[in-house]
């Protein structure tokens, strides 16, 4: 027998009328961190995200030097070394793709080598665009494998040169990627971009840039700190030297954490309010809207938040759906697709291979043994719903599968989620905050 322990997904009984409020952005909250460690001075950051990949990235700014304060949960203070970050280093990423992928071009700039390793699951995923890129700047790269943890980066002056990664002549220099297969490394080169001697020159060269959003959300965040990007081509950037402002921002709450609970309105015909819903943002949690309105489900932003209104009778259409931009979504809506009362088809996922688990695989395997009839394509999924059965639902170490299980098992009885502690990695706590919103049903009214 599995020692992994499982968890019994509360199965929605009644009419569901829940409120919940979800942690601060991880895609924020990270990007907001690797900025203030490049700062010109003390940065607050208000209401931040508490889960390990924050915390593993709070743990990466402190070995390269940084100061910060997260004695008040609520406010955290970053103080950036000075001198710069420091070298000789090492730094767990564990899960987090953001670390193992927006740290390194911080690390070029440190005094000495930074080595970089990881949970056992992180060393499938791809960093080497990344690596490629900070060896056009001149960096050093020692790598055990090809493209992925562990590696170490060397960056500063060299023997031959006091010119440090990035230095020396007048024009920026060029650095041409593939990013096909995560938008994060296009994010991870453009947020240290500024802080090398003439900036930096970008250029994307595959034919898919995946998850745009999250370009956007890293060009947003890089505009409030004072950072001059042009953008030279949809797929090219010329980041501007010069210094990063300190900040005091406020974290958005985290709109894809937020997407599991709009789903458990839409497959129960039931309403959630996600509270503090921002009128206007980057983050590709937002499209969610988009996919309930397709599959029949409605939203409403209000002065409370965003209230979310289940199809009637709580039937869900199929969808046909590019998925591109916000594939972060994808095992939530395949949970909703599988509860739908006609096939669906998602595409522009293929990228998803390369994440916490092969999602692609771990959701036709789950949603097969669930009993739907799923099938691979090159670049997506299509999912054909069938009788749904109660099982067992394994998360493979992947947080956005713990969320699929969990809406699933909201419509379907018995099922048990594996290990649904993984969720932590974005959102602690996620099994106590389901199970109170799957508990708060409207009292029945009674005749007579």
């Amino acid at each position: 027998m599995s020692a992994v322990p499982t968890w019994a997904a509360p199965h929605v009984q009644g009419a569901l009328d829940a409120r919940v409020r979800v942690p601060g952005s991880k895609s924020l909250t990270n990007r907001w961190l690797v900025l203030a460690l490049l700062a010109d001075g003390p940065s607050t950051l208000r209401h931040p995200l508490h889960s390990d990949d924050s915390r593993r990235m709070v743990d990466a700014l402190r070995a390269l030097g940084a100061g910060v304060d997260d004695d008040d949960p609520a406010a955290w203070v970053v103080r950036p070394p000075w001198g710069g970050p420091r070298g000789d280093v090492d730094i767990d990423c564990g899960q987090a793709g953001t670390v193992m992928r927006f740290v390194p071009p911080v690390a070029a700039l440190a005094d000495g080598p930074v080595r970089f390793d990881g949970h056992h699951s992180a060393r499938a995923r791809p960093v080497g665009p990344v690596l490629d890129g900070l060896r056009a700047l001149g960096a050093e790269i020692k790598e055990e494998g090809h493209g992925t943890l562990p590696f170490v980066v060397r960056g500063g002056p060299s023997d031959e040169s006091a010119s440090s990664v990035g230095g020396g002549g007048a024009a920026p220099p060029v650095v041409r990627i593939d990013a096909s297969a995560s938008s994060q490394f296009v994010s991870a080169l453009l947020l240290a971009g500024a802080a090398y001697p003439r900036g930096l020159r970008l250029e994307h060269t595959g034919t898919t840039l995946p998850s745009l959003p999250h370009v956007e959300m890293t060009l947003d965040t890089l505009a409030t700190v004072g950072v001059e990007v042009e953008r030279t081509s949809p797929t090219s950037w010329l980041v501007h030297p010069g210094e990063v402002r300190a900040v005091d921002i406020t974290v958005e709450p985290d709109l894809s954490s937020a997407a599991p609970f709009l789903a458990l309105a839409a497959a129960t015909g039931g309403r959630v309010l996600v509270a503090d819903w921002p009128a206007a943002t980057t983050q590709p949690g937002e499209r969610m809207r988009d996919v309930l309105a397709a599959m029949g489900a409605a939203t409403e932003l209000t002065a409370e938040g965003l209230l979310a209104t289940g199809a009637a009778g709580g039937r869900l259409a199929g969808v046909d759906l590019d998925l591109s931009e916000v594939g972060e979504l994808t095992p939530v809506v395949a949970a909703l697709c599988a509860l739908a009362d006609s096939p669906s088809t998602l595409r522009g996922i293929g990228h998803l291979r390369g994440h916490e688990t092969d999602r692609l695989a771990a959701l036709v395997a789950e949603l097969t043994r669930l009993g739907a009839r799923a099938r691979e394509l090159p670049d997506g999924l299509t999912i054909e719903p069938g009788p749904l059965t109660g099982c067992r639902v394994r998360t493979y170490h992947d947080h956005r599968m713990a969320m699929f299980g969990a809406v699933v098992g909201a419509v379907v009885p018995q099922v048990e989620v594996e290990d649904v502690a993984t969720a932590g990695k974005t959102f602690p706590g996620f099994d106590r905050a389901w199970e109170q919103a799957v508990r708060s049903v409207r009292p029945q009214s009674r005749a007579g």
